[in-house]
């Protein structure tokens, strides 16, 4: 019998929208996870030419659904109408996770499992959750199981207030338990490698949210819908955008994670953001089948593992790679987008770039790999000014960076993203008008 082979096929997106990212305000936000995700791709599917029972599967990236929103993905799947045959699976990769999906669609499409997959990421960082501690649940586990009065009362005695202590899901989801550094450490260790300044964080800080302040003004965000919360309020754009700061005021904040020494403050550090991204993908076939438009085509995706303790600088490590398979150059690049988990992050890995001592011992390589110009970086501004729903952001910017493809009449990007653990993610896409024969 003859076996089919696994001939890898051309992946396009086709299509992209996302929610207004909505920046924490110290309680419960107005969506859950699976809300978000459902806000953004109901006008999504409604605006294309086939059914969302058309589709193969829904993928989704999130890192902290609710109890209640399990196997978030296939949530999301039924209520956007695609059916209960529709299969749906939800990854995990911390910051990448809405990046992995987009790359495991483009898989299961390559491969000819499917011809479209909706796929992307989505978080509510706002609900994450308060845990009871170790002490309280041990105690609770006594009451539930003293027999009789007498040993209740007993047990009742044994309680203590700090029982009452939370754990901070939220904190403990940004903290590194193999070095057991928060991200914002690592990144204050990226700025001490590099001998990264207070006032450059700051000022790249300040260009993040004057860059997305341009964008919404420009309409170059046309790709974010409104949203809807169940008492009829309306939320259209961003709102973590500060239009009004100012070097000033962003020098006049405390560092948070090394309050002595540090640099890193929540000024120059990306915000606790609700929000999702889902993008349509699609093999030849279907943009042919259904006279798709098509926005950019995903030529690959590398991954890449370093040391956690300077885990921002993963874009480093997996773009080069990446390029290298390519034979590419920075040059080649026309436009970047690498996710602003931290300025300093970022900062850090542009810097790695043109230290040729780092490239040589790090990358393997003979020389620095070169200098990429800030006016190809980030340019509708990024997670400093928009937050970083940590389910959501690779999804964000592999859309935006299409998006900008097409705007600009640009070639080739790379969206490009660090991981808590020490990873990171890159992904190379290409701005195509038409899919060929």
């Amino acid at each position: 019998m003859e076996m089919k082979t696994n001939v890898k096929r051309d992946v396009y997106i086709v299509d992209g929208a996302r929610t207004p990212f909505l920046k924490a305000k110290g309680k419960p936000g107005p969506f859950s996870a699976s809300d978000l995700a459902v806000s953004a791709g109901r006008e999504l599917l409604a605006r294309q030419p086939f059914s969302p029972e058309d589709l193969g599967e829904v993928i989704l990236g999130c890192m902290m659904p609710s109890p209640d929103e399990a196997n978030i993905a296939r949530v999301v799947a039924l209520r956007l109408g695609c059916g209960k045959s529709m299969p749906a699976f939800t990854v995990q990769r911390n910051c990448a996770s809405g990046m992995q999906s987009i790359d495991s669609a483009v898989k299961d499409i390559a491969t000819g499992r499917h011809e479209l997959v909706l796929a992307g990421g989505t978080e509510a960082m706002s609900r994450a959750p308060l845990l009871f501690n170790n002490s309280m649940v041990n105690w609770m586990a006594g009451l539930w199981s003293a027999k009789g009065l007498s040993t209740k009362v007993k047990q009742w005695l044994k309680f203590r207030p700090a029982n009452l202590v939370p754990v901070v899901a939220l904190l403990r989801g940004l903290t590194d338990p193999m070095v057991n550094l928060s991200m914002g450490q690592t990144a204050e260790n990226v700025a001490y490698r590099f001998n990264i300044t207070r006032e450059q964080m700051d000022l790249f800080a300040l260009e993040s949210h004057q860059r997305v302040a341009n964008a919404q003004d420009n309409n170059y965000l046309a790709d974010v819908l409104s949203a809807y919360d169940y008492t009829g309020g309306v939320y259209q754009a961003d709102d973590g955008v500060r239009r009004d700061t100012s070097l000033e005021k962003l020098a006049s904040l405390k560092p948070i994670f090394d309050k002595k020494f540090g640099s890193v403050t929540a000024g120059n550090s990306s915000q606790v953001t609700d929000g999702a991204a889902l993008l349509l993908l699609a093999s030849k076939d279907a943009v042919k089948k259904y006279k798709l438009p098509v926005l950019a085509k995903v030529v690959d995706t590398e991954w890449a593992g370093l040391e956690p303790t300077e885990m921002g600088l993963g874009p480093v490590y997996a773009s080069t790679s990446l390029m290298h398979r390519y034979n590419m150059r920075l040059d080649d690049i026309d436009f970047w987008e690498i996710n602003e988990a931290f300025a300093a992050q970022v900062l850090g890995c542009l810097a790695a770039w043109e230290d040729e001592d780092y490239c040589r011992k790090h990358l393997g390589l003979k020389n620095a790999f070169g200098r990429i110009d800030p006016n190809r970086l980030n340019v509708d501004g990024g997670a400093v000014a928009l937050g970083h729903p940590v389910g959501a952001s690779g999804a964000r910017i592999v859309l935006r960076l299409a998006n900008i493809l097409k705007r600009k009449q640009a070639q080739r990007g790379i969206a490009s993203i660090c991981i808590g653990g020490g990873q990171g993610g890159a992904m190379l896409i290409e701005n195509v008008s038409e899919v060929t024969a």
